[in-house]
């Protein structure tokens, strides 16, 4: 959002609206041009464009890490750690906290005090201190830099998020989505 003003001087003539949210739509029914999405695709209907791969960090607030210790490792975690859960938005349950090690990716699944299904929730919830997350590094920088959230399992982070643009399959890709698919790829280059 910060940097649409830019978007919005070079291509005056290009008009957007820009929704929010954690669910899933149907492009083609709702007469949406392109959406953007986080994670691995599911829906091989659309044609996907990957515009970022961000770097994710687990992370817990302060006071979070002073009633329940820093874990030293995955295996610490189930001793007494906690989760804000992020609900599914296709399966309505919990993703479990995720972690890239050489043999591949670690699933492990917390109790939370606390169930959200947006993003801004999420985040929030760490910084209350009611328990782990795990985000995209550029969203929680400035609560890094200030110590409002601190790293947990460095040494052992989440896999990348992947991002990506997805278009209807049915629909001819018009000159100004396509202007703002590149537009989005320097974008996320940029936070990356």
């Amino acid at each position: 959002m910060p940097r649409l003003p830019q978007f919005l001087a070079r291509y005056p003539r290009i008009e957007l609206f820009i929704g929010s949210g954690d669910h899933f739509v149907d492009l083609v029914r709702e007469g949406i041009d392109c959406v953007l999405r986080a994670g691995e695709l599911n829906d091989s209907s659309m044609i996907a464009r990957r515009v970022a791969l961000l770097e994710q960090v687990t992370v817990a607030s302060p006071a979070y890490l002073e009633r329940h210790g820093d874990p030293a490792s995955i295996d610490a975690l189930t001793d007494g750690h906690r989760a804000v859960n992020y609900l599914s938005p296709a399966t309505g349950r919990a993703h479990p906290l995720e972690f890239a090690l050489a043999d591949g990716v670690r699933n492990v699944t917390l109790p939370g005090p606390v169930a959200v299904n947006g993003a801004e929730l999420y985040t929030a919830g760490a910084i209350a201190g009611l328990g782990l997350v795990q985000v995209p590094r550029y969203r929680v920088r400035e609560q890094l830099a200030n110590g409002e959230l601190c790293v947990v399992l460095a040494d052992q982070p989440p896999p990348p998020m992947p991002v990506s643009v997805m278009f209807p399959q049915a629909r001819q890709l018009s000159l100004r989505v396509r202007t703002f698919a590149d537009w989005l790829v320097q974008v996320f280059a940029d936070v990356g």
